[in-house]
């Protein structure tokens, strides 16, 4: 069994126990996955004024050395740091061999001078150090003899460039500086004993960085760290902040105020969310009420927590690069605009109480959650969402550099590469896309992805409608038009008031000729009907459109428009005919009636009336404006006057501004225009 269906199963069975568990189940899940931390209750910047009393320090703390000192101290290491060189003991002896091998024809004397000059300049050393590397006199070094190191300095050390002038030196004061093939001789055979190696040297490093104290000094508790009205300088600050990040207290007291953050956190969850749940009862009652839409709005909601909690966590990544966008991009695009506003911004609130720097990650969240929702408002292609992106990079980027500018009083000191994660959380936002269409085939709701794709007329039930009831299909598009150009007005989706429209008379195809807009010549096949025949045939398109619409699996939310779009008016014609025709017969209502159910929302309403108007203006005698308005008028009133309203949230002021539209387009269509006074 895959989820929808479990779902449909379950909330067939418990509906109301079904949404009860899962927000409660909701609730706790996201207040267990947030970091069950003590928060820091003062919020400061450099460079403002301390609003709060004077703080004095609460316990002993040390002074945190910030980011840039640490990586300051990590560079002296690498580019100062004590060469470690390994003592070749058996060097002197290879120089001393290798000697005799050069140095042939000498005398005796000679050689013992060069012997003597050779293990002298080995009792120093020959330092061999890397390759461009630059020493200083002073350049500290450590010899590594077996398992003991002995300290030195490279002064006390022949190098390498070095070795032939001492080697003269040595050979003036035994009066033998005339002698070149013995210096030569010399030079050629002694290499060096104390060897550069790079792989202890690295080893040493590393352990002097991994030793980096990350603290300086202490403040002793009761020291006052800084007065009310006082600016936030640079040591305050610093100061505040190493404050900040000590406050965490022992383990013994984190385990025994584990259960009192977890319960501050849960009530603060639990009123986001019971605002939530209000806001959806008096505005969006349908989703509340429909288990499978109930209980996307909430997966969404708690797996966004978590994955930011898990980004909160972690010291590798940063929390900026999370796509919380995602989140209204995905409710937008099933739901409504209110609806994603609304769950975008309780979400982030939740967040916000988490989140390091919490005002200014509430203020860019909401802040591009607001764009990215407003950049899809009317989606009519995909590559809208492209276009969103960029402007939730935009947004971001805005925000960031504003913020920043405040923290650090110049834009010179802002760090731009934080922006390398706000752009990869922008660019793992398209993951949206993707997310939408497995939403819709897991919870079986219908997104604008979806509609906009059912609006192509290529598409294979339009196609088929076109070729056999054109006619329909030409009314179908008028009153698409119209009902788009009224819902567009009073406020809702007309994306989905478009799609409905094109597909709400999808019933007439199995029958074309009984309905007057597909008939072409003078024979009217109602002729050999009776009324109630006649009636019947007409009524039941609307039958025949659900089933035709669930063999080609449209959505749930387009059949309702052809379940509603007559609601349960009378079919007037056939009716009216009967009861004069038989006068003395009693008609009964139920044979001419349709069986509704009747519009239960702004769209499906707007759909009705449209559908009602451009059909009786087709039939119009004289297309003028007084015409167009009478009918208009006429047709709107009579279905508020048979109660088919009274399911939907539309106010007589929507309806008012609808007859305007309709008035004006259908003027517009029939191409009304004002009688010009004769020249006679």
């Amino acid at each position: 069994m895959n989820i929808r269906k479990l779902f449909i199963a379950v909330s067939n069975k418990h509906d109301l126990y079904y949404r009860i568990v899962l927000i409660t189940f909701a609730i706790l899940i996201i207040t267990a996955f947030l970091p069950q931390k003590i928060r820091f209750k003062y919020e400061f910047k450099q460079g403002s004024v301390w609003h709060y009393d004077d703080l004095k320090a609460p316990f002993d703390f040390p002074i945190i050395k910030s980011s840039k000192e640490i990586d300051h101290e990590k560079e002296v290491i690498r580019n100062e740091s004590i060469l470690i060189l390994n003592n070749d003991t058996l060097a002197v002896n290879r120089a001393l061999l290798d000697f005799e091998a050069i140095y042939k024809g000498g005398n005796s004397k000679e050689s013992i001078t060069a012997i003597s000059i050779i293990r002298v300049i080995y009792e120093q050393g020959i330092v061999e150090l890397p390759r461009n590397f630059v020493s200083s006199l002073n350049q500290e070094l450590w010899i590594v003899r077996g398992h003991s190191k002995s300290p030195t300095v490279s002064s006390a050390h022949i190098q390498t460039n070095q070795l032939a002038a001492v080697v003269e030196n040595y050979l003036v004061k035994n009066g033998m500086q005339a002698n070149t093939n013995l210096l030569s001789a010399i030079v050629e055979a002694s290499k060096p004993n104390l060897v550069y190696d790079d792989h202890l040297t690295e080893l040493f490093r590393k352990e002097r960085i991994d030793n980096i104290v990350s603290s300086r000094g202490l403040i002793p508790q009761g020291t006052t760290i800084i007065e009310r009205g006082r600016i936030i300088g640079p040591r305050e600050f610093e100061i505040l902040n190493s404050l900040k990040l000590s406050f965490r207290g022992d383990e013994a007291e984190i385990r025994a105020s584990r259960p009192w953050l977890y319960t501050g956190y849960l009530m603060l969850v639990f009123t986001a969310t019971m605002v939530l749940i209000a806001f959806l009862w008096l505005l969006r009652k349908d989703i509340i009420l429909d288990s499978r839409k109930i209980s996307l709005l909430f997966l969404m909601i708690v797996f966004t927590c978590i994955i930011f909690s898990f980004f909160c966590d972690s010291t590798r990544l940063n929390s900026m690069m999370v796509p919380l966008c995602i989140l209204p991009l995905v409710v937008r695009a099933f739901f409504d605009t209110r609806t994603a506003l609304f769950t975008h911004v309780l979400t982030i609130l939740i967040l916000g109480t988490i989140a390091p720097d919490g005002f200014d990650f509430v203020f860019m969240q909401i802040i591009a959650g607001m764009v990215s929702i407003f950049s899809i408002v009317n989606m009519r292609k995909r590559s809208q969402l492209f276009i969103a992106v960029g402007l939730i990079f935009v947004a971001y980027f805005i925000c960031y550099l504003g913020l920043s500018i405040l923290d650090e009083g110049s834009i010179v000191k802002v760090n731009y590469s934080n922006t390398v994660w706000l752009l990869g959380n922008c660019l793992l936002t398209l993951l949206s896309y993707p997310l939408i269409f497995f939403i819709e085939k897991t919870f079986g709701v219908t997104s604008d992805f979806t509609l906009m794709e059912l609006t192509d007329f290529n598409s294979e039930l339009l196609r088929e409608l076109a070729i056999k009831a054109p006619g329909t299909f030409q009314h179908s598009m008028q009153v698409a038009n119209l009902a788009e150009s009224a819902i567009y007005r009073i406020g809702g989706n007309s994306l989905l008031v478009r799609v409905g429209a094109l597909y709400h008379d999808i019933g007439k195809m199995e029958m074309p000729m009984y309905f007057i807009e597909n008939q072409t010549t003078q024979v009217n096949p109602h002729d050999e009907l009776s009324f109630e025949e006649s009636a019947s045939i007409i009524i039941s398109h609307v039958k025949r459109g659900i089933e035709l619409s669930r063999k080609y699996k449209l959505p749930d939310m387009i059949i309702d428009f052809i379940r509603t779009h007559h609601g349960t008016m009378v079919v007037q014609y056939f009716y009216q005919s009967f009861i004069k025709s038989f006068p003395e017969e009693i008609a009964d209502e139920a044979d001419f009636r349709y069986p509704g159910p009747k519009p239960f929302s702004k769209e499906t309403a707007v759909l009705m009336m449209a559908d009602s108007v451009e059909a009786s203006a087709r039939s119009l005698e004289v297309h003028d404006a007084s015409s167009i308005d009478k009918l208009v008028e006429k047709i709107i009133n009579h279905q508020i006057e048979c109660g088919q309203f009274e399911n939907c949230d539309i106010t007589y002021r929507d309806i008012t501004a609808i007859k305007k539209i309709f008035k004006k387009m259908l003027s517009s269509i029939y191409h009304v225009r004002i009688a010009y006074p004769s020249s006679n």
